[in-house]
């Protein structure tokens, strides 16, 4: 078909760019270049669980400090530093910039953990590891994010930052934060529950093979393809977990991920045209939807997952995610309007052919798709995004959970509903009395 010219080749773009750069990617080892950023409050890593025995290493290389004219500027560096803080208190950060207060000095709110003056000038790094079991009266745990302040006016500033954030259990390092820790065994096990329904759904296909429809073989190749996501996740959280990197498997989550995307939107958009059902063919409107947003899910959905492997300390790195999210959200969106037509068009038969039961089943069973469509989108695009953002840390994981759990269900609401049947049991085939009759009759004449 045409619809598969569009989409082909940005994806195979896509995906020779993503591996092309996934050298630069360390997960949870943060390697990041500040180049001349005037910026007072950097974010170098992400709100982060730490356990009891929760630790840093922080490595600052290459380390330049640039007055206006850009002429290096000489020590000292007691105003330059890093320090953590807990992501409840991130917003008064910022009312203490505006007030020309700097959080090295905000000690109620901030923990410095040290500042350029330690930079040997003779090696031009310094490397440090920090316990905040040391670090903190009463520490038991806790969620912190780590920051760079520059508070000399009318600076920029250059260095180089090598970060690991891990805990200590035993005499094991794990990689991943308290909360997160969860997610391979999360995981693997959606990866059970995919794969069973695959089967499930396999031999649903080829049991009623006299009445499926190629759109049924495309939704077990999606059902694979997803099954194999969230294989390629656990893999990879759990080698995160032991080494802090993803030794590979992100790029295996990145190719599942972009045709378990491509698939995923395919589907919903040719169930909502009745494609293989009602008519054999894409009208035209639908081929251009089909073209513009699949690829576009495709780019926003790898480019999240590749953002997301970065560390925020880029200038454009909240403009950028920010953006993706929106593009995601924009092609949910789109997807409904061919659910939209199928009714519209469905709602004017009823009106003009007289075939009202036959069509208003129909319309009842759209319906119930458009539902179910919005209810999931609402619910992995905003609801998750709530948990993610309202749950403790320690229950982090319940987010991913919930988020595969939702889709899970969505997989098998559709399935139910356009499950292969008789083409009189089939909501799309029921006929009327009358209709029958007719075919029947049609039917002798042929075969007298």
């Amino acid at each position: 078909m045409q619809r598969g010219r569009g989409a082909g080749p940005a994806l195979v773009l896509l995906l020779a760019l993503g591996i092309c750069g996934l050298q630069l990617a360390s997960a949870k080892l943060t390697v990041a270049e500040i180049t001349k950023d005037d910026r007072s409050l950097i974010l170098v890593a992400e709100p982060f669980g730490f356990s009891e025995d929760g630790r840093m290493n922080i490595t600052v290389s290459d380390f330049m400090l640039w007055s206006p004219g850009e002429v290096k500027k000489n020590g000292p560096y007691d105003r330059v530093g890093f320090f953590v803080t807990t992501p409840a208190v991130e917003g008064q950060l910022e009312l203490d910039l505006a007030e020309g207060k700097c959080p090295l000095d905000s000690q109620d709110i901030a923990i410095t953990l040290f500042t350029f003056d330690a930079i040997d000038p003779k090696k031009g790094s310094v490397s440090r590891e920090f316990r905040l079991f040391n670090m903190l009266k009463d520490y038991t745990g806790g969620e912190f994010s780590l920051f760079f302040a520059n508070c000399e006016p009318d600076s920029a500033i250059d260095f180089t930052v090598e970060v690991a954030l891990y805990n200590v259990w035993g005499d094991r390092f794990d990689y991943l934060p308290v909360g997160e820790d969860m997610l391979p065994f999360i995981y693997f096990t959606m990866f059970i529950m995919f794969s069973a329904l695959g089967v499930v759904w396999t031999l649903m296909v080829i049991r009623g093979k006299q009445d499926s429809h190629k759109i049924h073989y495309l939704m077990i190749v999606l059902v694979a393809f997803k099954s194999l996501t969230v294989l390629s996740q656990a893999f990879m959280y759990h080698t995160i977990s032991i080494y802090g990197d993803a030794e590979g498997w992100n790029i295996a989550f990145y190719i599942f991920t972009a045709c378990r995307s491509f698939l995923f939107f395919l589907v919903v958009i040719l169930l909502a045209t009745g494609w293989s059902y009602m008519k054999p063919f894409i009208a035209p409107r639908e081929k251009r939807l089909l073209m513009v947003v699949i690829p576009l899910q495709i780019i926003a959905n790898c480019a999240i997952i590749y953002l997301d492997e970065f560390t925020p300390a880029a200038e454009s790195w909240f403009t950028w995610r920010d953006i993706l999210h929106l593009v995601d959200i924009v092609c949910c969106c789109l997807v409904l309007f061919p659910i939209v037509w199928s009714i519209k068009q469905l709602r004017d038969a009823s009106e003009t052919d007289g075939k009202v039961v036959r069509t208003l089943v129909k319309l009842t069973l759209f319906r119930q798709f458009y539902i179910m469509v919005v209810c999931y989108i609402y619910f992995t695009r905003i609801i998750v995004y709530l948990l993610e953002s309202t749950l403790p840390y320690q229950y982090i994981w319940m987010a991913a959970a919930a988020s595969e759990l939702a889709t899970l269900s969505f997989y098998i609401a559709s399935g139910i509903s356009f499950r292969p049947m008789p083409a009189g049991a089939n909501p799309y085939f029921q006929l009327t009395e009358e209709e029958a009759i007719e075919l029947t009759k049609a039917e002798n004449e042929e075969n007298p």
